[in-house]
């Protein structure tokens, strides 16, 4: 494809060149330059900037930037853009033949919830008949092919490659996770969506966005970038719901639990079997617990409906799906019936909503101990707010690692327990050992009480100093149960 094809739609501020020339491939990682490829230097942690040179010198045939070098290479077209980041996304969707125009495409954005919509969106259309794609934290299906995910949202260059295997492979629909981070580097720049659909925004990420109103500000230019004949659906219960949508250009939905709305649920009865609610004015038994799921089949329904689907067809399909991995996984011990629930949790009101489902399933007599732990290099704000939550919801707690990456895991208890108050540390422990915090939470279970393991849910492994080792909570609390039952 012509380097001029592929500069449609990017904001151009100068060209030194002839862009009548052939590009191979697309590069934003200058140690994956092939001959004949366009290098787009983009501004991050690394600025790609350093590498313009290494780049032509094995074989970038052009660069895009947004400073020109001094020394440019005689033969070598140099284009300058406003943005590398914008432009990269713009100039990948163009490179693969402009892949989110051939497919329906919806993002789903917010800080809880994300995974479950958009995975349960891709159950439903697969279930109705559909050749669907899915994007997520925990998987990528092409159809039923599974492929492995490395970020929430893929860089720009391997997200317009996955779109575009999917239209090859006859996908009809894609269904993608779209974090703050993605749309703050424009990894979606470029992408036409058939809509997007908003969860909930609670504090999380500040050790990136900064600013609570920056992460806000940022997940409200994925939908102020909606296209007018797109759907924007929001959750009107947060009180940001309508702030996401309020310049939006796209047909703006609602759904809630508590207000009028477009896709209005009620929850009449919730327990371990699942939830038992009234969506509009149909009477439905979801296989998934608790208020927080409830919202996020209301999303699913919703976005459904705004994508065409018949509305008693999507109740009945829903009503027959579980969930995904590590969100709410409960395994029940065989002697005991000590309930082990895993969740992916790990931002305060996620941590918040699991343990509020927990306390409407409990008799009134089950012990709730919580397992939680926070990731290294990550958010410090919400460390001690986690433990606060952990201590106000459950009769005991074990406060423990979760991915220390590269700091002590020690000093991440450490920031826990100042959210630890003096009446609640009778009741609290700090075990550095997962493994170990998971068999002394399940050790002081008596008959019937539940154990909550927060913070990993789907992931296999514990990152420590770099390196991943393997770990599964579901996994370990299965062995924990059968080793105590011997």
């Amino acid at each position: 494809m012509q380097l001029s094809e592929l500069l449609y739609k990017t904001k151009l501020q100068s060209v030194s060149g002839n862009t009548a020339l052939d590009i191979t491939a697309v590069c934003i990682d200058s140690r994956k330059i092939t001959p004949g490829c366009v290098f787009i230097a983009v501004r991050g942690g690394v600025d790609g900037h350093q590498f313009i040179d290494n780049a032509v010198q094995n074989g970038a045939i052009a660069v895009v930037c947004e400073t020109l070098p001094e020394n440019r290479k005689e033969g070598v077209v140099y284009v300058q853009v406003e943005s590398s980041a914008a432009a990269a996304g713009i100039i990948a969707h163009n490179f693969y033949g402009r892949p989110s125009e051939k497919l329906k495409l919806t993002g789903v954005t917010g800080t809880n919830g994300k995974t479950t919509i958009a995975t349960l969106l891709y159950k439903l259309f697969s279930k109705l008949g559909y050749a669907c794609g899915l994007i997520s934290t925990v998987q990528n299906l092409v159809g039923n092919e599974l492929l492995e995910a490395t970020h929430t949202t893929p860089d720009p260059v391997s997200l317009n490659r996955l779109l575009a295997y999917m239209v090859e492979q006859g996908c009809a629909y894609a269904f993608m996770e779209v974090s703050s981070h993605a749309i703050h580097q424009h990894r979606v720049a470029g992408l036409e969506f058939a809509g997007a659909v908003f969860s909930n925004i609670t504090h999380d990420h500040l050790d990136y966005h900064k600013t609570f109103d920056e992460y806000i500000r940022v997940k409200k230019a994925f939908f102020d970038a909606l296209p007018k004949q797109a759907f924007a659906l929001t959750n009107i219960d947060d009180k940001r719901g309508l702030v996401m949508t309020q310049n939006a250009s796209a047909t703006v939905k609602t759904y809630s639990l508590k207000a009028v709305s477009d896709f209005k649920g009620k929850i009449i009865d919730n327990n371990i079997m699942g939830l038992h609610m009234m969506v509009n004015d149909q009477e439905v038994h979801f296989r998934l617990i608790g208020e927080f799921n409830a919202y996020n089949l209301l999303a699913v329904y919703g976005a459904a409906v705004c994508l065409g689907e018949d509305k008693l067809q999507v109740l009945q399909t829903l009503s027959m799906l579980s969930g995904a991995a590590g969100r709410f996984d409960y395994i029940i011990s065989a002697k005991d019936k000590v309930i082990g629930i895993v969740d992916y949790a790990h931002t305060p009101d996620a941590l918040l909503n699991v343990l509020a489902t927990i306390k409407k399933l409990r008799k009134g007599f089950e012990q709730v101990i919580t397992v939680v732990g926070c990731g290294g290099n990550r958010d410090k704000t919400k460390r001690p707010i986690m433990a606060e939550v952990a201590c106000e919801y459950s009769d005991r707690i074990i406060l423990t690692s979760d991915n220390p990456r590269n700091e002590d895991p020690q000093d991440i208890i450490r920031d826990m327990e100042a959210g630890v108050n003096a009446g609640c540390r009778r009741k609290c422990l700090s075990i550095v050992d997962r493994k170990e915090a998971i068999k002394t939470a399940i050790s002081l279970a008596n008959a019937e009480d539940i154990v909550l393991v927060a913070g990993k849910g789907h992931e296999t492994y514990q990152e420590i100093n770099g390196v991943r080792n393997h770990f599964d909570d579901k996994e370990t609390v299965k062995e924990i149960f059968e080793l105590l039952e011997k």
